[in-house]
């Protein structure tokens, strides 16, 4: 459910009045993670490497409050439920936008992802959760990035989490990720405890 709030009564009230006229309001931090128990728990499992990576995503993400608030068109909104979006290369070599809802349990979320990402993939056709606030995800696995720097549009105020290839170490297999939000939905310190619930997550997988 998505529901509008006044600014001045919530606790990003000071942001709003600094940030939402803005004509750059977004922020990117970009965080070295330690992925060898993702990688190893993908391999064993069978569930593909995003979709665990996703789930983590969500899972941190549901541990900090200001995921749940977001601008939209100049106004605040509050929204009981998370969603990943993932893009998909359909069956005619272009992509698709894919909003899957985040569950607690791993494998309805995977069951989701699975679902949804195939249906994306052969219908040609994006799928959007309106009444989710939605964590965009960019994976750009052929080669390996340092940092990415996404481009902002008044259109889309939505937190993305970016990445290339991961990269295989003799002792850790590493991956650098750029977390980009925007600086109404919250600050600096939020972002990253977001990172370090991120790290945490992958860590007990």
């Amino acid at each position: 459910m998505k529901t509008e709030i006044q600014p001045e009564e919530s606790n990003r009230a000071e942001a709003f009045q600094l940030w939402m006229t803005s004509p750059m309001p977004m922020v990117t931090l970009v965080k070295t993670l330690d992925i060898g128990r993702l990688v190893k728990v993908s391999k064993k499992s069978g569930i593909k490497f995003t979709s665990l990576m996703c789930w983590c995503i969500g899972k941190a993400a549901s541990q900090v409050e200001e995921f749940y608030t977001l601008p939209v068109d100049g106004k605040l909104y509050r929204y009981d439920n998370l969603a990943i979006n993932v893009i998909v290369k359909n069956s005619k070599g272009g992509i698709h936008s894919c909003d899957i809802p985040f569950s607690d349990d791993i494998q309805q979320f995977n069951r989701d992802y699975l679902m949804l990402t195939t249906q994306a993939a052969n219908q040609c056709k994006s799928s959007f959760l309106e009444d989710h606030m939605v964590i965009g995800t960019s994976a750009m696995i052929e080669t390996e990035l340092d940092c990415i720097v996404n481009q902002y549009t008044d259109q889309f105020c939505n937190p993305m989490v970016m990445w290339g290839k991961y990269r295989k170490g003799w002792f850790k297999t590493t991956l650098p990720v750029s977390f980009q939000f925007h600086h109404v939905q919250m600050d600096g310190g939020h972002a990253a405890r977001f990172l370090q619930c991120l790290q945490s997550e992958l860590n007990q997988l």
